[in-house]
């Protein structure tokens, strides 16, 4: 069976710093470009950033550009989502998705996918 596993969310602070993780299991990475979305209550699912299969092609959303940072370790089959700055508006459910066979990263609208993770909660809130 294969699988992707979100972990890392959690309650942060306005301005404080949490590190997802997306694991594979049953299946290798290597081949896949990664997305990460995020789905706040009540809005569509959105696209906030990507990396190739190699890692040496990211994205960004503007909203998040400048704070997030992807990256991905092959060796241990895990695309990792730093996230520094957080702002209330973070606050969502991020998923980790296979986007397909990229050597550059191309995120097309969440409902064209089918490999997701099951999420993991991060609220930002004092």
């Amino acid at each position: 069976q294969s699988q992707l596993v979100e972990s890392g969310g959690g309650l942060v602070q306005p301005g404080g710093s949490l590190r997802l993780s997306c694991a594979a299991s049953g299946f290798t990475l290597d081949y896949y470009a990664i997305g990460w979305f995020r789905q706040a209550p009540g809005k569509e699912r959105e696209g906030i950033s990507c990396i190739s299969n190699s890692g040496g092609s990211t994205n960004y959303a503007d909203s998040v550009k400048g704070r997030f940072i992807i990256s991905r370790d092959n060796a241990k089959n895990t695309v990792y989502l730093q996230m520094n700055s957080l702002k209330p508006e973070d606050t969502a459910i991020y998923y980790c998705v296979v986007l397909g066979i990229q050597p550059m990263c191309i995120m097309r609208p969440a409902n064209e996918y089918d490999y997701w993770g099951q999420g993991t909660q991060v609220t930002v809130s004092s």
